[in-house]
């Protein structure tokens, strides 16, 4: 795979992508990452790259004309039979998840274009066909965190990068639910026991209990999620008797 970012900013990649899993990635020849500083693909003298904004107001706007240099360059390095995609990392996109992580992994070719200042020329998007995406409703000052994201997310599903201990199928919004909790030792920390059950040895009965955690932390922290996912008749029935027991704890609390 090949990720390439286009970004004003160049410098702020160096640390993250030079640790953890990126780098391992990097280092199996799996994935290549190249930043690109969106001044080289300037003309003046000044290697301006933003200006302000027609009809006024406060802040700066990403010029166009080096943001399509530098795409259109970026473009014509995919390699034969490679499907690229170009995503433009800006706070108004539709929401970036794990299932468009699992798309762009399956791709072989990513160009991930950092937004900042104020916001970008919009002929940048209707000219390039550019895919707007967001990692969340809040606001950060660029593109350029948000895109260290996307690379962190999309790197760790290719095939070969994570371990046979860490699995990325077993993670929160893998099959679109949250994850259940997980210990390690010591078996008791500050009078803190760790669930009898993952001391068993039995596989199936810390399967079937790993799987109701998990049930329990999306019904309670998101249960949003749970419209989306196909369940088992056993999910649903232990997400029933979850939830009756919720509402006879909060009658008992209102006595």
């Amino acid at each position: 795979m090949r990720i390439d970012i286009l970004t004003a900013f160049p410098g702020m990649f160096a640390g993250p992508f030079g640790e953890s899993m990126v780098r391992l990635a990097w280092s199996r020849n799996l994935v290549d990452i190249f930043v690109y500083d969106l001044r080289a693909f300037t003309t003046d003298r000044h290697l301006t790259v933003d200006d302000y904004a027609y009809g006024g107001g406060s802040g700066m706007v990403l010029k166009p004309e080096p943001v399509f240099r530098g795409v259109r360059f970026l473009r014509r390095h995919t390699r034969p039979g490679s499907v690229v995609r170009t995503l433009l990392l800006s706070a108004r996109g539709r929401r970036y998840t794990q299932e468009t992580a699992g798309e762009l992994a399956k791709t072989g070719h990513i160009i991930l274009v950092c937004g900042h200042y104020k916001g970008i020329d919009e002929r940048v998007v209707d000219g390039l066909n550019i895919e707007e995406f967001s990692i969340g409703d809040f606001v950060v000052t660029g593109g350029e965190l948000p895109a260290m994201t996307i690379a962190d997310s999309v790197v760790r599903l290719i095939p070969g990068v994570l371990n046979d201990i860490e699995s990325a199928t077993g993670d929160s919004f893998y099959e679109g639910l949250l994850d259940c909790p997980y210990y390690t030792r010591p078996e008791c920390w500050e009078n803190m026991r760790i669930p009898e059950i993952l001391l068993s040895g039995h596989h199936e009965r810390i399967r079937k209990w790993r799987r109701q955690e998990t049930l329990r932390a999306t019904w309670l922290r998101r249960p949003d999620l749970l419209e989306n996912v196909t369940l088992s008749e056993e999910d649903r029935t232990f997400l029933l008797v979850l939830q009756a027991q919720h509402r006879q704890d909060e009658s008992s609390s209102q006595v």
